[in-house]
C-alpha cells in the first residue's frame, strides 16, 4: 500500500528530475534536430553528443559530493539547490547570445551547463538512494524515470516546438523559467541523513589525510615532506573509495552488462531521429513525434515497470523488458526499408520507448540496490557513468557507422548487442543477485 509518507517521496523524486533533465535533453536532443534541417552533417549530429562526457566521468568529483556539503540546508539537498540556481542563471546568459554568431561560445556553455548537471544528478542520486527503503526502489525508479522523461517531454519535444515557432531566445527563458519554479519541492523538504550516513566509515578515510602530525619548528623541509605525505595519503585515500566499488565480487560482470545494455539501443534512438529528416518530416512534426508522443508513452513504461519489478523480481524484468525493447527495436528497420507512413512511425516511436523506458528503470532499481548509504553518490554515480560511456560512445560512432552500412545495418547492430547484454544477464545476474543481498544486510 502507498503511504501519504511514500507519495511525498515520490513527488519530490519525480520533481527533481524533471527539472534535472530539461537542459540536458533540450542541448543534446532538440538542438541535434533544429542542426540537421540546418544542413549540419551526421557525423557532426553524432559528435555533438561528446559535450555530454561529463555525465560519463562525474564519478570521478562523486566522493567531494558525498563528503562536503551544508548541513543546515541538508547535505544533498543544499548541492541541488546551489547548482540548480547556477544551471538557471546559465540558461538565461544563453537565451542572450546568438546561435549563428556565437556558436563556438554556445557549444562550451553546453558543456559547462553539462558538468554542472551531472553534478546535480550525484546529489539527486544519492538523495534518493537514502531516501527510497528497497521495497519502495522499484515504484520510486519508476516515478524517477517517468519524471525524467516528463523533463524530456518539456526539453524535448516541447521546446523544440518553442524553438520552431519563437526562437532561440524565448525557449532558453522558458528553460530558466520552469526549472526555477521546480525548485519550490525542494525548498520544502527536510533531508534527514541516514543513518548519519556512517560519517566515519566514508570520510574518516578522506579527513585523516589532513591530520597533520607534530613536526618540529627547525625545518622547512620537515614541513614540506610532512605536506608531501599528507598529499600523498589524500590521494591514496581517494583512490580507495574507487578501488573498493571494483573489488566488489561481481561488479565486473555487471558494469559490463550495464554497457551493453544500453548501447545498442542509444545507437538506434541516435539514427532514428536524423532518419526522420530525411524522410521528410518538418522539425515540427519530429518535436511532436520523438519529444511528446514518445515520452509520454515513455512516462507510462516506468510507471508500469516500477510497479511490476517487484512481484517479477530484478532478474526476470530486465531480461523481459529487454527482449520487448529488441523486438521493438524491429520496427525502425521497418521504417528504414521504406514502410514510411505516419501511423507506422508513431507506432515504432512508441513501441520503442514504451518498452526502452521499462527496461532503463529496472536497471536504474539494479543500480540503486548496490548502492550503499554512506557512499550512495559515489556508488550510483560510478554505474551510471557506464551507462553514459556505453550511450555516448554508441551516439557518437552511430553516424559514421550508418554512413558505412546505412539506417538499417546501424539498427541490427544495436539489436546483436542488446541480445548479448541479455545472454550475459541470463547467466551472470544470480552472483550479482547474490551481492546486492549482502549489501542489503
Amino acid at each position: 500500500m502507498i503511504t501519504s509518507k511514500s507519495l511525498k517521496k515520490l513527488g519530490l523524486l519525480g520533481s527533481l528530475y524533471v527539472s534535472q533533465y530539461i537542459p540536458i535533453i533540450f542541448f543534446l536532443e532538440a538542438l541535434p534536430v533544429f542542426m540537421r534541417q540546418q544542413g549540419m552533417s551526421l557525423e557532426g549530429i553524432g559528435m555533438l553528443s561528446l559535450l555530454a562526457l561529463p555525465l560519463t566521468v562525474n564519478f570521478l568529483w562523486s566522493p567531494l559530493i558525498d563528503r562536503y556539503g551544508f548541513t543546515r540546508w541538508g547535505h544533498y539537498r543544499f548541492w541541488i539547490i546551489c547548482l540548480q540556481l547556477i544551471v538557471v542563471g546559465a540558461s538565461a546568459a544563453c537565451a542572450w547570445l546568438s546561435i549563428e554568431e556565437h556558436f563556438t561560445i554556445i557549444l562550451i556553455s553546453i558543456f559547462l551547463l553539462c558538468c554542472l548537471c551531472s553534478t546535480q544528478d550525484i546529489a539527486t542520486d544519492a538523495l534518493a538512494v537514502g531516501l527510497l527503503s528497497p521495497d519502495e526502489r522499484g515504484l520510486g525508479n519508476g516515478v524517477q524515470r517517468g519524471g525524467a522523461y516528463l523533463g524530456s517531454v518539456i526539453g524535448g519535444g516541447g521546446m523544440l516546438l518553442l524553438l520552431s515557432q519563437f526562437g532561440w531566445t524565448a525557449t532558453l527563458l522558458a528553460i530558466a523559467t520552469i526549472m526555477l519554479v521546480a525548485l519550490i519541492p525542494i525548498f520544502q523538504h527536510h533531508e534527514t541523513l541516514p543513518r548519519q550516513r556512517n560519517q566515519h566509515s566514508h570520510s574518516q578515510n578522506l579527513s585523516q589525510s589532513y591530520q597533520i602530525p607534530q613536526r618540529g619548528s627547525d625545518s622547512q623541509f620537515s614541513a614540506q615532506a610532512v605536506d608531501s605525505r599528507n598529499l600523498f595519503s589524500l590521494i591514496i585515500s581517494y583512490l580507495k573509495i574507487f578501488t573498493s566499488f571494483f573489488s566488489r565480487p561481481g561488479i565486473g560482470h555487471w558494469l559490463i552488462i550495464l554497457v551493453l545494455y544500453t548501447v545498442g539501443s542509444f545507437m538506434a534512438s541516435t539514427m532514428f531521429r536524423p532518419m526522420l529528416v530525411d524522410i521528410g518530416l518538418s522539425l515540427a512534426e519530429i518535436g511532436f513525434l520523438l519529444g511528446i508522443v514518445s515520452y509520454t508513452a515513455a512516462i507510462f513504461g516506468a510507471v508500469t515497470a516500477g510497479l511490476l519489478i517487484a512481484p517479477l523480481g530484478r532478474k526476470r524484468s530486465l531480461l523481459l523488458f529487454g527482449l520487448l525493447e529488441t523486438f521493438a527495436t524491429v520496427t525502425y528497420i521497418l521504417a528504414a526499408f521504406g514502410v514510411t507512413n505516419r501511423v507506422f512511425l508513431y507506432f515504432a516511436a512508441i513501441l520503442v520507448h514504451f518498452t526502452g523506458s521499462m527496461a532503463s528503470t529496472t536497471m536504474l532499481t539494479v543500480m540503486m540496490d548496490k548502492s550503499q548509504l554512506d557512499r550512495a553518490g559515489t556508488d550510483f554515480t560510478i554505474q551510471n557513468s557506464f551507462v553514459y560511456l556505453g550511450g555516448i560512445g554508441a551516439a557518437a560512432l552511430s553516424g559514421v557507422i550508418t554512413e558505412a552500412i546505412d539506417y538499417q545495418g546501424t539498427f541490427a547492430l544495436g539489436i546483436v548487442i542488446s541480445l548479448i547484454s541479455l545472454i550475459l544477464i541470463a547467466k551472470s545476474f544470480p552472483q550479482i543477485n547474490r551481492e546486492i543481498l549482502n549489501l542489503e544486510t
